[in-house]
């Protein structure tokens, strides 16, 4: 106990008796060691841990055996130095335990390096996506030299996940001063990205019709561009390099001229390539034959099949149908719409029986309507039809028939060719539009119809009932404008169409004025969510001649792309412009035309935050 007291009173230093100066060093040294003695002899001695002992007591203070025993430690308990001596084993531990620890240590730096190296090689090889936000662009191509017809397409030809696009049309300088009858035309692909030229190919005639698609399913790496002639040009180009792959032999249509633009069919000479129809006009308008084409060569599949079509109005058609249980028919007529059976018409292309798969199924519903003649033509419906299309039915891998006659609209199921509804309307301007307006997951139609001089109404039809939804009467002097739908995520569709500058919103919705010249025109935009708002997008002095709507899937915003025609001065052919509008852009700058008022009343900031959050799919209601 006294020697704890002498050390508890202690200075931090201690006195050299030989200088009489602290030492520091030596006096640090010597507390370890004392510290280290004393604990070990109070441990083996009496049992005492920390200056307790094992019952939690004080030591006794005047043990004299205590103090004895702290001059004499064993030899066995320390070194010759004051410190314990280590057991064997904890040695062997110590060292296992570091090399564990190195070990670990390497094989973390080591992956760290590894997944450094992987980020920046794919950083450098893989390159960014566009982004495609803001990407809007107007191309002017130069002067048009003639032609009436403005074929327009989107399709990714070179692979930058941007939808690119193909139009043809007419230059100028090319007329009959050179002794050709009809001037040669051009088939242009212009980049998505920046409306740059990714390639052009020179076609023999004006071109009517151009469609992009894969020909071999499953290989979504070459995109065929299929171009129909107004004569009898049909020839199959490489989308990414523009070159032709085929060209369908004149000879082949004898005497006749392409009625129509190729249609694509199954498979039916079972090569791995979906094959194609053409239906071409004989010496007679009346007079058509159906040649089936090979996707793969541009050959004739067998010979012509030629029918006589009794009908009066415009030409319908071609058009394939694939019912619900996989049978194929193709729909044509004159003012009227008959169908026949693609595997008839193999039958008598090549003169034989043998039918492949995709041809041996029939349809009995169709095949109840033929005529009592039993003739191959099958009565569809037969009442002043000017277009029809195909339309996807509700929870169905069929479609229906919507028929647009000059007495309204027709909705026929694609099962069995009954009436879903009718609608009567005069003078229909131009094709429905697709899209979904109502909250019934059915498919919708804008409408665009005359209604007076300089005005148009345009309405919404339910799909479902056949019902007028939504109606609105716009001063427009544009004789045929197009109109286009976008599809967002919510199972909902935006209606793009194109009217006059519109006023402020009047009492009387059926009486609007436009607000600017009539030369101008403006890009509208309707929303099922805000039936009294719309959205004044873009403007157009020329005439528009063909749109097209694009997904861009990576960003989920959707482009509308147009062909005008510009204003043409004395003397000078009218310029072609192609543009590109970014609609999610687009819905952030527009202008609001409010067109009733509402209860509450809609504010911009509500229309701008609902807007911001729109994004757009692929048309979920195509064929």
């Amino acid at each position: 106990m006294a020697t704890v007291l002498s050390r508890a009173l202690k200075l931090p230093g201690k006195k050299s008796p030989d200088l009489g100066e602290y030492d520091p060093l030596t006096q640090a040294d010597s507390d370890e060691s004392e510290d280290d003695l004393v604990l070990n002899l109070q441990q083996k001695n009496g049992g005492v841990k920390n200056g307790k002992s094992p019952l939690g007591e004080a030591p006794e203070p005047d043990s004299d055996a205590e103090v004895a025993g702290a001059g004499k430690p064993r030899l066995s308990e320390v070194t010759p130095e004051g410190y314990p001596l280590e057991p064997l084993g904890a040695l062997e531990q110590k060292a296992a335990s570091s090399i564990v620890s190195y070990v670990r240590t390497s094989v973390f730096l080591l992956m760290l390096v590894v997944s450094m190296v992987l980020v920046l090689v794919c950083a450098f090889l893989i390159p960014c996506p566009p982004r495609d936000l803001h990407s809007t662009w107007s191309r002017h191509l130069g002067p048009q030299g003639g032609g009436d017809l403005s074929p327009l397409d989107l399709a990714d030809v070179n692979g930058d996940g941007l939808r690119d696009v193909l139009l043809s049309f007419v230059p100028s300088g090319n007329g009959s001063a050179s002794g050709v009858s009809r001037p040669p035309a051009v088939l242009v692909c212009l980049s998505g990205m920046n409306g740059s030229t990714l390639w052009s190919s020179p076609l023999p005639e004006e071109a009517r019709d151009i469609t992009c698609l894969d020909l071999t399913p499953g290989d979504m790496a070459k995109t065929v561009c299929l171009v129909t002639g107004t004569h009898k040009m049909l020839s199959a180009f490489n989308g990414t390099s523009g070159k032709a792959m085929w060209t369908l032999n004149p000879n082949y249509l004898s005497n006749g001229t392409l009625a129509a633009p190729a249609v694509v069919l199954p498979d039916v000479d079972e090569d791995g390539v979906r094959d194609l129809a053409v239906l071409a006009f004989g010496d007679l308008q009346q007079d058509l034959c159906f040649l089936l084409v090979s996707g793969r060569t541009g050959s004739p599949v067998g010979r012509p099949v030629k029918y006589n079509i009794v009908g009066v109005g415009n030409l319908i058609g071609p058009q394939v149908y694939i019912t619900a249980s996989g049978a194929t028919y193709i729909l044509f007529g004159f003012g009227n719409i008959q169908a026949v059976a693609l595997r008839d018409i193999f039958i008598q292309a090549q003169n034989r029986d043998n039918l492949p798969p995709s041809l041996q199924i029939e349809e009995p519903e169709w095949e109840k309507q033929r005529s009592v003649n039993l003739s191959e033509l099958i009565d569809v419906y037969s009442d002043g039809v000017e277009l029809l299309q195909m339309v996807k039915a509700p929870d169905s891998n069929s479609s229906n028939l919507l028929i647009t006659t000059r007495q309204g609209l027709v909705l026929l199921r694609g099962q069995n060719l009954t009436p879903s509804w009718v609608l009567g309307l005069q003078g229909p301007h131009s094709q429905p539009t697709p899209g979904y307006f109502t909250d019934d997951e059915t498919i919708d139609f804008l409408l665009q119809i005359p209604n007076g001089v300089g005005m148009k109404k345009v309405m919404v039809v339910d799909g479902d009932s056949g019902l007028v939804t939504w109606s609105y009467s716009i001063p427009c002097h544009m004789k045929e404008t197009p109109a286009t739908s976008a599809a967002t995520v919510e199972q909902k569709s935006v209606f793009l169409f194109w009217a006059e500058g519109l006023s402020a919103a009047s009492p009387n919705p059926d009486v609007v004025l436009g607000t600017g010249p009539p030369s101008l025109h403006h890009l509208y935009l309707l929303h099922p969510t805000f039936p009294s708002i719309l959205l004044d997008l873009a403007n157009a002095t020329g005439t528009v001649t063909a749109s097209e709507v694009g997904i861009n899937d990576l960003w989920k915003d959707a482009f509308y792309v147009t062909r005008t025609t510009g204003p043409s001065s004395e003397g000078h052919p009218a310029p072609l412009v192609v543009s590109k509008l970014s609609l999610r852009w687009a819905l952030m700058e527009g202008q609001m035309v409010q067109l009733e008022e509402t209860t509450p009343k809609i504010g911009r900031g509500e229309l701008r935050r609902f807007l911001s959050r729109i994004k757009f799919v692929d048309s979920p209601y195509q064929i």
